[in-house]
């Protein structure tokens, strides 16, 4: 093979984690909360940019997960760019991967280091699920068209006789998104497939979901949540931790819950799936090169990414074959992993993804290996709680598991981690982050 012909293989630099802060997590109460999605962005970027040695404006390339923008945030990343002083030379984007979005920001960031293009890029995930809006049903949409374009007094009168009440019906965009149209399930059917197949019992989920209340109040007291940053909204209120941890949550408490996908048969609760939330989480990744030249503190190292996709109808179990993947290509077993983070969507589908690895039955059949994948100690899972006591604003949960991993491996001296979630249209992503005391 001639030097013309040979394929030159890229040179891919390591990525770090130098920094990173969020907005607190804030359920939904029925009513728009008091933040947009790039509110929330800003608040948090403000904050994680003010305690840098650098210019916004010395960032090379902002990267926002997001799937519920308001209308007058087309392109959130380039509005949260803007709104952060970062100047209007630097290039910013949003990226949309359901539930991983503010994962696949992460990803797409460190790519663009990895590859050279970049060596300092602010990235992460927002959402305002409360702010979801409401759309004009079909009907609706077609009879204010007819009647924009009526030409004449007469043709406008026929078209408001023909009005309908129903044309009033919204089309709530929350529930949409939260159904696969390709399965027409919503996302709480597929916890309940996962549950079934599992033989996960109401108890279990009950219990787990307590456990993750537990977990999460023991970590706001502890001061585990380091880089949750106050937020001041314009009348004088202010958030300081994340509001959905109940303090009061008991066994009794959630037994009593009606199940709410499944009305007759459902083991899936309101109390035992993940809270709806508002709320941001952003990260600074970094090259070595911009690292030595800031002199940057170091809190981890992104070691890869790995997306798998899986049947749609048991959606939750994403992870199971993105954390297989990930784990096979780095040659790791799943005791060589410290600490884990996987996103509560459901009690069902984190216990389900617990059972499949564990299961010699399911990983031959689904994931070709010899026999069961291992066990993820429940002491080295989600130790601060997650998102069932936490929330999960969709575009940024992805962000915040990995956040929120690197700050227990540095706290725990923990070497490896991996940060893994479900996404609705069944697929899993993984992330592998290490604790590295230098550079």
């Amino acid at each position: 093979m001639t030097a013309s012909t040979a394929t030159i293989q890229p040179v891919l630099r390591d990525v770090y984690i130098v920094d990173g802060a969020r907005s607190p997590f804030l359920k939904a109460k029925g009513k728009p909360g008091s933040f947009s999605a790039s509110d929330l962005a800003v608040k948090a970027g403000k904050e994680l940019l003010s305690r840098q040695p650098f210019s916004p404006k010395e960032i090379n390339e902002v990267v926002i997960g997001c799937v519920m923008p308001s209308p007058d945030e087309a392109n959130i990343g380039r509005i949260v760019s803007l709104r952060l002083g970062c100047g209007k030379a630097i290039p910013a984007w949003t990226v949309q991967r359901n539930c991983a979005s503010g994962m696949q920001a992460l990803d797409s960031a460190a790519k663009d280091i990895a590859m050279g293009r970049h060596d300092l890029v602010l990235a992460g995930g927002t959402e305002a699920m409360s702010r979801a809006p409401l759309m004009y049903n079909q009907g609706m949409t077609t009879w204010l068209a007819e009647l924009s374009a009526a030409k004449d007094w007469k043709t406008k009168l026929k078209i408001w006789s023909r009005f309908r009440p129903g044309y009033l019906k919204p089309v709530i965009a929350l529930l949409r998104g939260l159904t696969d149209p390709t399965i027409n399930l919503n996302m709480g059917q597929t916890a309940e497939n996962v549950a079934y197949r599992f033989n996960i019992t109401r108890d279990e989920m009950d219990n787990f979901s307590l456990e993750s209340h537990q977990l999460a109040q023991a970590g706001q007291e502890n001061h585990h949540f380091a880089e949750v940053q106050t937020v001041f909204g314009n009348s004088g209120d202010f958030y300081t931790k994340d509001d959905g941890v109940r303090q009061d949550s008991s066994i009794e408490k959630l037994a009593s819950l009606k199940p709410i996908f499944d009305k007759k048969f459902g083991t899936v609760t309101a109390g035992n799936s993940s809270q709806v939330s508002d709320g941001a989480a952003l990260l600074l990744l970094a090259s070595k090169e911009a690292v030595e030249k800031y002199n940057l503190p170091v809190l981890a190292k992104i070691v890869d990414v790995q997306w798998a996709g899986a049947d749609p109808a048991e959606m939750g179990l994403g992870p199971v074959y993105a954390t297989h993947q990930l784990l096979e290509k780095n040659r790791l077993k799943m005791n060589d992993i410290d600490y884990w983070e996987i996103n509560e969507a459901f009690a069902a589908q984190v216990l389900g993804c617990l059972a499949a690895w564990e299961s010699d039955e399911y990983c031959k059949q689904f994931l070709g290996t010899q026999g069961a994948l291992g066990t993820v100690p429940r002491d080295k899972l989600n130790v601060d709680g997650g998102a069932i006591a936490i929330g999960h604003p969709v575009g940024a949960s992805g962000a915040r598991i990995v956040l929120h991993l690197a700050e227990i491996l540095k706290r725990e001296k923990g070497k490896k981690g991996i940060a893994t979630l479900c996404i609705g249209g069944g697929q899993g992503g993984a992330m592998l982050i290490e604790n590295v005391s230098e550079v």
